[in-house]
């Protein structure tokens, strides 16, 4: 089965209660992660300043074969942050449900899509890979999700991330949006579970069903809350799927 692993430890990992990791441990940390094989390391977000963008900096400068990443709200300075750091990646976010549209940005729809396509365009431009990340997807209408990744998808962005960012979604919802959007639009998909109902693994391993190629995971599972899908019991379910033969 064609997955990639996107480890998220060094960035939403690193919000859990209790875990703080100065920059030579997060070093540590993204050596081992790419001698795993792990496809792509979500390093930080180069945007905080201080040790969290030098860490990132020092991460970027490795040369390992895992590609980096940095997270960034829809926005220019944030974009710059990770730009100054050398990251293969730039991620950009931006909430997609009309929930966290009202609450936390105080804008509409429109607004959305528009800060979308400019911020998206800009990190093209400077020739960067770009991905997109739908806060708060799993409570997002599916209509505007397929008309936001409608949107990204004609600007040139080839992976969007559907984030279930409080943790409440279950499989069965997963796996209906995901093979919607593909269905709908030509991109790839990538998942991202929190674990508030127990539902992390299960919502990721669904959406390798419903066709996303990329999973977010952390060393075990550790996460904001209740914690993110755990890496290993993953990837152990894949490896005893692909020896049975289902």
């Amino acid at each position: 089965m064609d997955v990639n692993i996107v480890d998220t430890t060094l960035r939403d990992g690193e919000q859990k209660a209790g875990i703080a990791l100065g920059i030579n441990e997060k070093v540590k940390i993204a050596k081992i992660l790419n001698d795993m094989g792990i496809y792509q390391i979500e390093a930080g977000s180069a945007a905080m300043g201080g040790e969290e963008k030098a860490s990132i900096e020092e991460i970027a400068a490795l040369g390992l074969k895992s590609k980096i990443s940095s997270w960034n709200r829809a926005n220019i300075k944030d974009i710059d942050a990770s730009i100054d750091c050398g990251v293969d990646i730039v991620h950009i976010s931006i909430p997609t449900s009309d929930l966290q549209i009202k609450s936390k940005l105080g804008k509409d729809k429109a607004w959305v899509l528009e800060r979308i396509k400019k911020c998206t365009t800009y990190a093209l431009e400077k020739g960067y890979e770009v991905t997109v990340g739908m806060e708060d997807a799993a409570r997002s209408d599916i209509s505007f999700l397929i008309e936001f990744c409608t949107v990204v998808s004609e600007i040139g962005i080839k992976r969007i991330r559907y984030s279930d960012t409080v943790g409440i979604s279950h499989p069965r919802k997963v796996f209906y949006s995901i093979k919607k959007l593909l269905q709908e639009v030509p991109i790839e998909i990538e998942i991202h579970a929190h674990n508030d109902f127990g539902m992390a693994l299960a919502n990721s391993l669904v959406a390798v069903e419903a066709g996303a190629k990329f999973v977010n995971c952390t060393i075990s599972g550790v996460g904001e809350r209740a914690g993110n899908c755990d890496f290993i019991k993953f990837a152990k379910y894949l490896g005893d799927r692909h020896r049975d033969g289902t």
